[in-house]
């Protein structure tokens, strides 16, 4: 080998560089484990709310000693230099925005009443469900199908004041169409840079923030983020600040409207059971809403009253009504009703209703009514704020102060002077939820300045004047896709994860040196660095480890194993024929070089396009393999080599490459695999026949990966019935599937409750109907707060949650598909490059088709049965793809023999093909086993959300042995029978 001072040199500085990365995860693991160990000691766990006043003290701590100096850097430097860990790892929140495209484009049109332009907007609301093109094209199309004479250049349309500078009546839709798209990726950019300034004040560690691709799309992770319903709020705000000018509870258009709609609605809503008519009150709920009223209008309440029914009775200040936060849903519908829009007087027509903010904890909210307009728009908006800062009030309680610009000061003053006249309130609304809404007792208020006050906390001040600071969204940001895991989860997932490692590691090492001797122990060397390097890698790249990530690490091992026992296996072989211990050393590496090289590229290809169409922790996964596959190769080809030549160039040293066990194992194989081809054909069409049958009569179990819908992990104290959940919670649920998930006090609970409905109020609705229903089974005294992810009590309740949207899940379905048919179509052109004939790329995607449906049918036959989850979702097709990889490495080692020998010595008539396959065989039963016991080891150490994805591979791993000796050999040589009966050495 030429240039071995390079070598050691490269490997020398890799290792070290590597060292030197790794070493800032260590030292704020060792800060953070100091202040942690700080804030249990100076925290009773007998304490009221000792979890989250040790939180407040960890954070306190590190913030006090960031920037004292740890060994040769800083805390503060050390955090923005440490391995980053993913949420499965660390707990946090992992979310998908959608920005509206369809907000911007109202916009940019002004909010236009053009009939073609709002028809075209509704078409392509029908068609983005199912459709993989943007919503943008999805608008163009439909307009172009619909316009007639119409243009989008029309003066109405896009063709206004607000973009006259770019775009005039007299343009072609041709010509709109790129200033539109422009306008879109502004708005979008824009979006991009209010949620980064949102995030950056939001006070998490290693924030992640990216655009995907010109979708529209906006993916956040906050890694260690603990308060996960401020984190979702944070993100989802449009900060679209508004200032109205309220109605009073007092006034008589708005009593005589509620009593007119409630009379309008008596005949259209079915009555409440007589149960609930005799509970309520009706005299006192509405008694001072109603106090200007005769008492023969009163009367009302003696009957159903759909509107009246719902009210518990006046709000404070200028609220209209007092209503419970779980009746606001259907007394908004009634309100929004065209019918009971109608019945507004003249005076108050364009009267907007808008619900207070709910106080945390709280079980009613209060109603406001706000003076509006044709244009349904506020007196004044957000855009005048020039600054804002979460402060005291005058009572010592957390407020937000807002400055104004010259402008905003001069309307300030004029909204001001008329409350003060008119005597109503001004309601300050931050999307939609009414925050505050004082009087003015005093006059007009001068100088630009505002304050919002109301039952905030600390960090509830703080986001809101950071969402406003920030600036607001140019469009709604709707959350499609939120992935959210508790801390105490992630702890576990490490655990999990490092046990598996561990057993993983130390098995492949022992066996390594049990089978090969001495020079196992050299492969050993190279595989310690491999590991090194790998983090060191990631440590330097930024990339995220994840559970999926650890997993691929792991797999690295077993895999990596593969090119020394080719190289060693080669060198026996060369070691057999005779030749020197230097001579077959040289030789065995050359001869194992192709196939090493061959085998990797496969599996990196399926790797790339793993990465290319997977997303969040297969994402991870993938990049953990391709590092893996390159330092593997550099390990086994260098390292070893280095290690071998050193102890072999020192004279009397003899490396025999076996030991007294393994010395004759697979020696002198004579197996006629091709006799045997037609036996093997009949029991894989069996096996693929039933699976095909299943396939087609029960399906798969999908996840909510590919059909949408919300999951839940959630553990209790003592074990429980999935069957008994299920029943408590599907009269609210509607179809809810509950499964032991792990444990048998934990469960998995899935639902497509409101899954296409958009807005955090549904998420906290679930969440509200699990904690309800399923009390019963939790410790008494278990809170709200305790049950909710992130919540106080990080080992009960809700420990991870996942929701998809409809539309990104059938995405996510597309790109799995994709990722499939494009990993195979690669490995078909690759082979077909390497090998020079088709049959070749016929055999080996023959053998991979009959794995993938083997796996397929095993999960459609067994997966209602088995104690773990089988669902099928993108773990499950990152599965599938690296047994396409494992099944091609596999089957390329076999071909590249068979290359070799069959050119060195002619087919005869498939003589040579056996021989090939016999010579081969020692190498494959020896990596398949070491890679099965890798896989065993995380499957039963490695956490229960990687078991269904390891019970893939294993299944791969085995049917991936087996076809590449009897199912694409076989194939190969039948496509190539002619050729090789005409053979002349035939």
């Amino acid at each position: 080998m030429q240039n071995k001072g390079l070598i050691k040199l490269f490997a020398f500085l890799f290792g070290i560089v590597s060292i030197y990365q790794l070493s800032y995860t260590f030292i704020t693991n060792k800060v953070e484990s100091e202040a942690e160990a700080f804030a249990v000691s100076s925290v009773a766990d007998s304490e009221e709310g000792y979890v989250a006043k040790r939180e407040a003290l960890e954070a306190r701590y590190l913030d006090s000693i960031g920037n004292e100096s740890v060994w040769y850097t800083t805390y503060n430097e050390a955090k923005t230099k440490e391995l980053n860990k993913g949420l499965d790892l660390k707990g946090g929140i992992n979310v998908t925005l959608q920005i509206s495209v369809k907000d911007i484009l109202k916009g940019l049109a002004n909010n236009s009443k053009n009939a073609v332009f709002n028809t075209a907007l509704t078409e392509a609301d029908k068609a983005s469900t199912d459709s993989q093109d943007t919503y943008l094209e999805l608008f163009f199309t439909a307009f172009d199908r619909i316009k007639g004479d119409t243009k989008l250049a029309s003066p109405e349309i896009f063709a206004n004041k607000a973009l006259s500078d770019e775009i005039n009546f007299q343009m072609s839709d041709d010509e709109v169409k790129p200033i539109i798209r422009r306008k879109i990726d502004e708005s979008v950019v824009s979006a991009f840079e209010v949620l980064r300034k949102r995030i950056d004040g939001f006070g998490v560690t290693q924030p992640s923030i990216q655009r995907e691709g010109n979708s529209g799309r906006i993916v956040v992770q906050l890694p260690g983020a603990k308060d996960i319903a401020r984190a979702q709020e944070l993100l989802s705000s449009t900060a679209q600040l508004q200032f109205w000018e309220t109605y009073t509870p007092q006034d008589r258009n708005i009593t005589s409207f509620l009593i007119a709609a409630n009379d309008l609605l008596k005949d259209k809503v079915q009555p409440k059971e007589e149960t609930a008519q005799e509970e309520a009150s009706p005299e006192s709920e509405i008694d001072s809403l109603l106090s200007d009223v005769s008492q023969d209008s009163l009367d009302i309440a003696n009957q159903v009253n759909p509107i009246f029914d719902l009210i518990q009775g006046a709000g404070e200040g200028f609220a209209i009504a007092r209503v419970a936060i779980k009746d606001t849903a259907e007394l908004g519908g009634y309100l929004r009703m065209s019918e009971v829009k109608r019945l507004l007087p003249n005076e108050i027509q364009f009267a907007k209703f808008v619900w207070k903010r709910p106080v945390k904890d709280a079980e009613v909210v209060d109603l406001f009514a706000l003076k509006s307009n044709r244009e349904n728009a506020p007196r004044m908006s957000g855009d005048i704020i020039t600054d804002a800062q979460d402060t005291f009030d005058q009572f010592q309680k957390p407020a937000v102060t807002m400055s104004m610009n010259t402008k905003g000061a001069k309307e300030w003053e004029e909204l001001t002077g008329d409350a003060f006249t008119n005597q109503t309130g001004i309601a300050i609304v931050l999307d939609n939820k009414v925050y505050t809404a004082p009087g003015v007792s005093s006059g007009p208020i001068s100088g630009g300045r505002s304050e919002i006050t109301g039952t905030f906390t600390v960090n509830e001040t703080k986001d809101i004047a950071n969402v406003l600071r920030a600036g607001k969204l140019p469009a709604s940001a709707e959350i499609i896709d939120s992935f959210v895991v508790g801390p105490s989860l992630g702890q576990e997932a490490i655990d999990s994860g490092l046990m598996s490692f561990l057993i993983a590691m130390a098995f492949v090492l022992v066996w390594m040196v049990f089978y090969y001797g001495r020079a196992g122990w050299f492969a050993d060397v190279a595989l310690i660095l491999n590991i090194l390097l790998i983090f060191g890698v990631l440590s330097s790249l930024g990339a995220v480890l994840t559970l999926p990530g650890i997993a691929g690490i792991v797999l690295t091992i077993g895999m990596s194993v593969d090119a020394n026992v080719l190289i060693f296996e080669r060198i026996k072989e060369e070691l057999a024929k005779g030749k020197d211990q230097a001579t077959a050393i040289i030789d065995g590496f050359g001869n194992a070089l192709s196939s090493i090289l061959d085998a990797n590229i496969t599996t990196g290809l399926t790797a790339v396009i793993l990465y290319i169409f997977g997303s969040g922790p297969i994402k991870g996964f993938a990049t953990t393999l391709m590092i893996g596959i390159a330092t593997s190769l550099f390990t086994a080809i260098f390292i070893t080599r280095l290690l071998i030549d050193w102890y072999a160039s020192r004279k009397g040293n003899q490396l025999a490459f076996t030991t007294p066990a393994t010395k004759n194992l697979f020696r002198n194989m004579n197996i006629k695999f091709l006799a045997k081809r037609k036996v093997a054909y009949i029991i894989s069409g069996i096996l693929v026949a039933v699976g095909v049958f299943s396939l087609f009569t029960k399906g798969l179990e999908s996840g909510v990966d590919f059909v949408g819908g919300r999951n839940y992990q959630i553990r209790f104290e003592n074990p429980v019935s999935p069957a008994e959940i299920s029943g408590e919670l599907s009269e609210a649920l509607g179809n809810v599937n509950a499964k032991t998930f792990g444990d048998a006090n934990q469960v998995m609970i899935t639902t497509k409750y409101k899954v296409d409905v958009t807005g955090t109020e549904v998420d906290d609705e679930i969440l509200d109907i699990l904690y309800t229903g399923l009390q019963k089974y939790f410790p008494e005294g278990t809170t709200y707060d305790d049950f909710k992810p992130g919540g106080s009590n990080d080992e009960l309740g809700v420990l991870k949650y996942r929701k998809v949207g409809p539309t990104i899940a059938d995405d996510i379905k597309n790109n799995a598909f994709l990722a499939i048919i494009g990993s195979l179509a690669v490995v078909f052109l690759y082979i077909l490059f390497r090998f020079r004939k088709w049959q070749f790329s016929l055999g080996a995607v023959a053998a991979v088709f009959h794995d993938v449906m083997i796996v397929l049918g095993i999960f459609s036959l067994v997966g209602a049965i088995m104690p773990f989850n089988m669902e099928i979702d993108q773990a499950f097709i990152a599965a599938i793809l690296t047994v396409i990889g494992y099944s091609l490495n596999d089957t390329v080692v076999v071909f590249d023999r068979i290359r070799e020998i069959v050119g060195e010595r002619g087919w005869k008539a498939g003589q040579n093909v056996d021989l090939a396959l016999n010579s081969t065989l020692g190498r494959t039963l020896n990596t398949s086993m070491t890679t099965l016991v890798v896989l065993l080891a995380i499957f039963i150490f490695g956490g229960e959300s990687l078991r269904g994805f390891m019970f893939a591979m294993i299944i791969g791993v085995l049917v991936g042995t087996y076809s590449s000796v009897f199912i694409a050999t076989p194939i190969m040589f039948d496509a190539l029978k002619k050729k090789v009966l005409n053979d002349k050495e035939a």
